[in-house]
């Protein structure tokens, strides 16, 4: 039923896609790349920013982490858990090897979890990558349960791009000698795991099994990925083989995951929309694509989808849509890719991955508050930073300046004390109280100006009020004339994992005048830092500097 597609929806994922594949895009670039007008571009663009998933920075345009909430809803309906993810990676470290898990999607793989090992020589892929099927271990696995029309398909695919230009993923150059994929099939059905010696780039070798489901069939390839200058591709199979299929049936052992919600527990009430859609529509009028906000949140909805999926009662109720609305968008995400259902249930394919995962899951901490910070000193008019406690001193990892005659000037990397800082003490109240008599006891200390409070007993009671008060500010303690307030960043656990602060020169305006005027805004980012960054570490390891 073409008629009943949701175009603004399917304009917006078209979008996305093209903002997925590029570096650097401005609006221009999407309209070469999607061949959509302008002004539909423009409508966009400002809906998906509206939602948070695109950052505007001049001319150019950028996928926000908050977009990972899309992917991260075929993740969780997956049932993948953080239970899985610490598992691969432990099974990494007794390995001493990459470790990945990867779906079947179409005639290609697409890895949902990746343990890589740090070394000047890795190898890993993207959470969201895809490659093709017959480039890579698990290909093999999945392969093996391909109807007829399946294989008709991938030997079209193959004879129409035998480079692989549909696949990002894959490294530039020329592809290797072409694999044989049937024989590696059957292979793999012999022997229960499948190989790939160099498919993908000289050096790169992989060993996969699967793990299967009630069914029988596999639905992840549980991989080790490693380098012909550490091992042969036999030699790494006899190494990891013993240990993959061990972490294999633990990993089909498992229950499968429930949906976190029951069909009788999603009442019509509070929307999963990222935004209300009305409010949206007020303020940007004709501008905000208001069928777009809904699919996506539709799409949202189905990371609910535990099990089998999720009927359409339960999907418009999680959305607040009317049945019929809800049915247009679902309709559309199934003809895009994105959705599937058994004529009752519906549930999330992994292609959602698509849509910016790769990209975005390679930020680090620092990118994530970069922007925010950027944001903060465009609205008070100072320099912010973001800083760890590394040892007994605070470590810059993100900063945003401004320009002033009078400004704090500091580089990324520099270090200071923690005792005398406003987001040292922010970071010292967030410990257990042994570890920050331990820290404190480490680096006594010291007057480094008049007014540098150095009692153990008086530190002590400023970083209980710091933990009590969500805040804490050093006024001329480090430096004559510097002035700090910051605030905590904690992760999805509630620990405290970093400061952010605003610095200014102390001039003659009482302390608690600078607390009153920084404060909201202090707080207001570190809501919008920690938002984004829960949603990419998810099911994402997120780097901490």
């Amino acid at each position: 039923m073409p008629g009943e597609s949701v175009r603004p929806l399917e304009r917006g994922l078209a979008v996305l896609r093209a903002l997925a594949v590029a570096e650097q895009v401005r609006a221009g670039d999407l309209v070469r790349a999607t061949g959509l007008a302008r002004s539909t571009v423009d409508r966009v663009v400002a809906t998906l920013a509206r939602l948070g998933y695109v950052r505007e920075h001049g001319q150019e345009l950028h996928l926000t982490p908050r977009l990972m909430e899309l992917g991260n809803a075929y993740l969780a309906a997956s049932g993948l858990s953080g239970e899985v993810a610490a598992r691969t990676a432990r099974l990494a470290d007794k390995l001493d090897e990459s470790v990945s898990l990867a779906v079947p999607d179409g005639d290609g793989v697409r890895f949902v979890t990746q343990a890589a090992r740090r070394r000047a020589m890795s190898v890993a892929f993207r959470i969201g990558d895809l490659l093709p099927a017959e480039r890579c271990a698990p290909g093999a696995l999945f392969a093996a349960e391909w109807d007829e029309a399946a294989w008709a398909a991938w030997r079209a695919r193959v004879a129409a791009d035998p480079e692989g230009h549909a696949f990002p993923a894959l490294p530039p150059g020329p592809a290797p000698l072409p694999s044989d994929l049937t024989g590696r099939v059957e292979r793999s059905r012999a022997t229960g795991w499948a190989l790939d010696d160099q498919l993908i780039e000289p050096g790169l070798i992989a060993a996969a099994v699967p793990v299967r489901d009630a069914a029988g069939r596999p639905r992840y390839a549980l991989s080790a990925v490693s380098h012909t200058s550490r091992h042969t591709a036999q030699g790494l199979a006899e190494l990891v083989l013993p240990r993959l299929r061990e972490e294999a049936a633990h990993l089909e052992s498992l229950p499968p995951a429930p949906s976190p919600y029951g069909e009788a527990e999603l009442t019509p009430g509070q929307p999963v929309d990222a935004v209300d859609a009305v409010d949206a529509k007020a303020e940007l009028g004709p501008g905000f694509l208001q069928s777009l906000a809904r699919g996506l949140g539709v799409l949202r909805a189905l990371g609910r989808a535990g099990g089998d999926g999720l009927p359409l009662t339960a999907i418009a109720a999680a959305t607040g849509l009317p049945r019929a609305t809800a049915r247009r968008c679902l309709h559309t995400l199934e003809l895009e890719g994105y959705a599937a259902h058994d004529g009752r249930l519906y549930r999330p394919l992994p292609r959602i991955m698509e849509l910016g995962y790769a990209r975005l899951s390679r930020l680090g901490f620092a990118d994530i508050a970069e922007p925010h910070l950027r944001q903060l000193t465009d609205r008070v008019h100072q320099s912010a930073s973001v800083t760890v406690l590394d040892g007994t001193d605070i470590l810059y990892v993100a900063r945003a300046a401004t320009v002033r005659v009078m400004s704090v000037y500091i580089t990324l990397g520099t270090r200071f004390p923690a005792y005398p800082t406003a987001m040292g003490r922010v970071l010292l109240a967030g410990l257990p109280q042994e570890d920050r008599a331990r820290l404190l006891k480490a680096e006594p200390p010291r007057p480094l100006t008049r007014r540098t409070v150095t009692a153990p007993a008086d530190l002590n009671r400023i970083l209980d009020r710091a933990a009590a008060d969500g805040y804490a500010t050093a006024d001329e303690e480090l430096e004559e004339g510097l002035r700090s307030v910051a605030v905590p960043l904690k992760d999805a656990e509630e620990r405290v994992v970093a400061a952010l602060n605003v610095a200014q020169h102390a001039g003659t305006a009482p302390l608690d005048e600078t607390v009153g005027a920084l404060l909201p805004a202090l707080r207001e980012t570190a809501a919008a830092i920690e938002a984004d960054l829960h949603t990419a570490a998810r099911f994402n390891g997120v780097l901490m500097p």
